[in-house]
């Protein structure tokens, strides 16, 4: 399981619930529409309405925990399904949709269209608008998509409509590549991390990641708390979280915080007092209202001090905060750091490509020596080889900016291989 994103998922979204919130935390949010009405996943329509209100119902108002927010359930492959929600009327309402796609600001958008339908009750229209969007197949990256409520979606360039306004419909947006590194301020997600947690903080927590610990971030803005969970872990690229990842705890799962097992969750700030009544051991803890960390460890010394100052110096020139700077930045890091792996790549004719523990560990300076003997046992590099090798075995070629990071910053030796050479190989053979 190398990415935790569905590939060629069926359709653009399984489902839209109209939620009502329960009168006490002891009772279950009331489902009040869905969409499709036929949807028949239990599983689903009941866990879904339990995650629309993750905060302390009886002591805050929507108006102090803000509009928008993500959660994420994992379905039984290990791969996340998104559930992009809206709170309404006054925190008394929640409009989520679900799906395998993490097109954060597109369904945002949409959210705010389907309040505005519901707001003045045209139903009928936004029931045509969700079965264009639904039956029709997922558009590939930046198509530029048009939603009308006569059960029709077009495809139209940006050009086409300047040219003909009439066809600007109620829902307009171009689909994301999800596989381009984020940009600010396009990323809601990275930009609102970036804009929240100072560059030491952000480093802090980046090298906490890579020590898989224990790992809790806390906000009163369910928007701020969800997106700077989504935007700190996407810097892990191209390696990805593998252990519990809950950007919003709900509270009947507070006790998924005492888990002996790495996690990243994040909870409401009303929340935080029950969670630190848990006895809580070895958490590394971010409050984002505050920039505050509270970490018991010193994973940041574990890193190469070489490395950790050239993103420091890269983070915090001004240049680097629009655009992909900051994730290239950490991607920098992660190839500084991992990029040599090419060089333990191991290859006998007739046999599979493997991968040398030794090699990569051995000729290193003492400190990344030291760094690197603890990151081969990590559960996200172990899934990164794996993820490489069963691509080049299969002798399937591909380059991505990760490979290309590590290739112009010459960060593997010499004689090391470009992936377009060792699958070559391989395909001899095959």
């Amino acid at each position: 399981m190398d990415s935790r994103i569905k590939q060629n998922p069926e359709s653009t979204f399984d489902l839209v619930l109209k939620v009502k919130c329960q009168a006490s935390e002891n009772e279950d949010p009331v489902v009040l529409w869905k969409f499709p009405e036929d949807f028949g996943d239990q599983e689903v329509l009941q866990s879904v309405p339990k995650f629309c209100f993750p905060f302390d119902i009886e002591r805050v108002s929507q108006n102090q925990v803000g509009q928008h927010f993500t959660f994420v359930l994992t379905d039984i492959e290990s791969k996340q399904k998104f559930g992009f929600c809206r709170l309404t009327s006054g925190g008394k309402v929640c409009l989520c949709i679900v799906s395998y796609l993490p097109w954060f600001e597109v369904y945002y958008k949409l959210l705010n269209t389907l309040a505005d339908y519901l707001a003045k009750e045209q139903e009928n229209d936004l029931n045509d608008m969700l079965k264009s969007l639904y039956s029709h197949p997922v558009p590939k990256a930046n198509t530029p998509v048009s939603l009308n409520v006569n059960q029709e979606m077009f495809f139209a360039s940006e050009q086409v409509l300047k040219n003909q306004p009439y066809l600007v419909s109620h829902s307009y947006f171009i689909t994301p590549d999800v596989t381009g590194l984020p940009t600010i301020p396009e990323s809601r997600n990275l930009t609102e991390y970036f804009v929240a947690v100072d560059v030491n903080n952000m480093m802090q927590l980046y090298a906490s990641m890579l020590h898989e610990r224990r790992i809790i971030i806390t906000s009163s803005k369910l928007s701020t708390l969800t997106a700077c969970v989504h935007g700190s872990v996407a810097l892990l690229y191209p390696m990805y979280w593998q252990h519990i990842y809950i950007p919003v705890l709900p509270p009947h799962l507070l006790d998924y915080c005492c888990a002996p097992m790495p996690y990243l969750i994040g909870v409401h700030l009303s929340l935080i007092d029950r969670v630190k009544n848990r006895s809580l051991e070895d958490v590394v803890m971010l409050n984002v209202d505050t920039n505050t960390l509270e970490n018991p460890f010193n994973d940041l010394n574990n890193l190469p001090s070489e490395v950790v100052s050239a993103l420091k110096n890269k983070l915090k020139k001004q240049s680097t905060a629009t655009g992909d700077g900051v994730a290239r930045a950490f991607l920098r890091t992660q190839a500084a750091l991992f990029g040599s792996y090419r060089d333990a790549l191991r290859y006998k004719p007739g046999e599979p490509i493997t991968f040398c523990e030794d090699s990569f560990v051995k000729h290193r300076s003492s400190t990344t020596k030291h760094f690197l003997e603890t990151a081969v046992n990590l559960q996200l590099f172990k899934q990164f080889i794996d993820g490489r090798l069963s691509k080049l075995n299969a002798g399937r070629g591909f380059s991505d900016v990760f490979e290309e990071e590590i290739t112009s910053g010459g960060f593997c030796g010499g004689n090391s291989r470009s992936y377009q050479q060792w699958v070559h190989t391989v395909k001899e053979v095959h």
